[in-house]
């Protein structure tokens, strides 16, 4: 286990995304992804209220509802990190107070649980005043009902703004950045976010840690995979995609590990990632991931230099 930085979590070295339960994989198959995790050690779940609202038929929430049934049949919560999201569900969208306080009996209620270990705005409301969205999640803090906050989707100007808020007003301050990074998206987080949350003391844990899987290993050149993301990873697929991946699978075989792994290992080497987020839709995908755990990467100026964005 290891210590999200400037909080009293004690998370396990990858976090399982639940943005899949009640869309690639229903509730029976999402139940034996999280039994596998949790029985191989792992703790630490994500989701959000908006999970999984895309999907046909689904109006959102589906993720947590899944998520708190199988908290309840097992009865570990105590032992479980969860961390869910508010902003971005149709019915529930925005930071207004209001809005934060409902969403979040909303998804304690979904999640059969009483409090939330990690709560997150989903993304910026720039129509909602920092102060009054700032307030709500330290009310939310002192009652009991979230024990941190975090950001996702926040320039590094958002990030600073909230953080001299809380400052000023004596409000709880984000612990947690969530935002794309990975292999194939560097920018963004190194060039503009990284030194923020040095600065402000927070955590990064990147989502997309797969660049929508393309990372995994099953995409190759010039050949077609059957996936609900394939369109997303047709921008990878480039000279610099393909390069990528032929140097994660020559450094994954000299450590017998999956791709992916090595991909994430290559995340958890960086200092202000605290854990990197992935998700599956089977056990092989799950065990593929899960051997991060395992691995010590020496090949980081290899990974790094041949997906740097010329």
């Amino acid at each position: 286990m290891i210590k999200v930085q400037n909080t009293d979590l004690e998370v396990f070295p990858l976090c399982l995304g639940g943005n899949v339960f009640g869309w690639s994989i229903n509730q029976e198959q999402s139940h034996e992804i999280l039994d596998h995790y949790w029985n191989l050690g792992g703790n630490y779940i994500d989701t959000a209220d908006f999970y999984v609202a895309w999907a046909p038929g689904n109006k959102g929430g589906e993720s947590e509802e899944i998520i708190g049934n199988w908290i309840t049949k097992n009865k570990n919560r105590e032992k479980t990190v969860i961390a869910t999201k508010v902003a971005k569900l149709p019915a529930r969208s925005g930071l207004k107070k209001s809005n934060i306080v409902g969403a979040c009996e909303d998804s304690l209620r979904r999640l059969k649980t009483d409090y939330i270990d990690v709560y997150y705005a989903h993304c910026e409301d720039p129509e909602t005043p920092q102060e009054e969205s700032m307030a709500a999640f330290d009310l939310l803090v002192k009652s009991g009902k979230v024990r941190y906050i975090g950001a996702s989707q926040h320039q590094a100007s958002s990030l600073t703004s909230a953080a001299e808020i809380s400052a000023k007003k004596n409000l709880v301050k984000f612990s947690i950045l969530q935002d794309e990074y990975n292999l194939m998206v560097r920018d963004r987080f190194e060039l503009s976010q990284a030194e923020t949350l040095k600065n402000l003391g927070i955590s990064l844990i990147p989502y997309f840690s797969l660049a929508k899987g393309f990372l995994s290993g099953k995409y190759q050149k010039n050949k077609l995979v059957e996936s609900v993301r394939s369109d997303e990873v047709s921008e990878y697929q480039t000279e610099r995609g393909w390069k990528v991946l032929e140097a994660l699978e020559k450094i994954s075989q000299a450590h017998n590990s999956s791709i992916a792994a090595i991909a994430l290992a290559w995340l958890r080497s960086n200092p202000m990632v605290s854990t990197p987020l992935a998700s599956a839709t089977n056990l092989k995908q799950l065990q593929e991931i899960m051997q991060i755990v395992e691995l010590s990467l020496e090949e980081i100026l290899i990974l790094n230099n041949v997906s740097k964005n010329i």
